[in-house]
C-alpha cells in the first residue's frame, strides 16, 4: 500500500524528528515503496501556492541532487500563477531548477466557457438552455475564462435568476452577479 504522508504533521504528532536523519529515513521510505512496487512513486501537491518556506524547504531538500540517479518520486506541484512567481524568486532557485516541466493552462475561449457551462449542466441532469448566451458572454468577461472563477459567477447568476423567479439566466441576472461579486 503506498501512504502519502507529509512530514510536517509528523513532525507535530512527534513521529519523526527534524532533524536530517528524520529526512535519509523519509527517502529511505520512498526508495523502499518504490523498490518493493516496481512503479513509480508520485506525490501531487495541490494549491502549492500555499505551502510555506519551511515546506518548499523540505521539498528540495526531499528532491535533493543527490538523488538525481534514483529519485524514489515524481513531485508535480499545482497552484495558482503565483507559484511560478514564487519559486523563481531567488530563496528557491534550488528547487526552481529542479523542475523539468512546466505547463499553465491558458484562460478559456468564450466558445470553450459556453461549452464548459453547458457541459456542466449537462451533468447536472440539464439538457435544455438554463443560461442564455448573452448572459454567458458577460459570466466569461467577468471570469476572464478562468474556470473557478466561470463557476462562482454562474452559480452567483443562477441564484439572481432563481431571486428573481425567473427559468433561464438572463443578461440582467448575469449583470446582478458580477455586481454581487465586485461589490467590495
Amino acid at each position: 500500500m503506498t501512504v502519502l504522508f507529509s512530514r510536517s504533521p509528523l513532525l507535530k504528532w512527534g513521529a519523526i524528528s527534524s532533524s536530517r536523519c528524520a529526512e535519509r529515513r523519509l527517502e529511505s521510505l520512498l526508495a523502499a515503496e518504490k523498490a518493493e512496487r516496481h512503479r513509480s512513486i508520485v506525490v501531487v501537491l495541490d494549491e502549492a501556492q500555499l505551502l510555506s518556506v519551511d515546506q518548499l524547504e523540505e521539498l528540495r531538500l526531499l528532491t535533493n541532487a543527490d538523488m538525481d540517479s534514483s529519485s524514489p518520486f515524481a513531485l508535480i506541484l499545482i497552484g495558482q500563477p503565483g507559484l511560478s512567481t514564487r519559486l523563481r524568486q531567488g530563496i528557491f532557485a534550488a528547487l526552481d531548477q529542479r523542475i523539468s516541466v512546466r505547463y499553465a493552462l491558458c484562460p478559456m475561449e468564450l466558445s470553450e466557457s459556453l461549452a464548459y457551462l453547458r457541459h456542466h449542466l449537462e451533468l447536472a441532469g440539464r439538457s435544455d438552455p438554463l443560461v442564455a448566451d448573452d448572459a454567458a458572454a458577460r459570466l466569461h468577461r467577468y471570469a476572464n475564462g478562468i474556470p473557478r472563477a466561470l463557476n462562482n459567477a454562474a452559480t452567483a447568476a443562477l441564484m439572481a435568476a432563481a431571486a428573481d423567479g425567473k427559468g433561464l439566466v438572463d443578461d440582467l441576472c448575469a449583470k446582478k452577479a458580477v455586481a454581487e461579486l465586485t461589490r467590495t
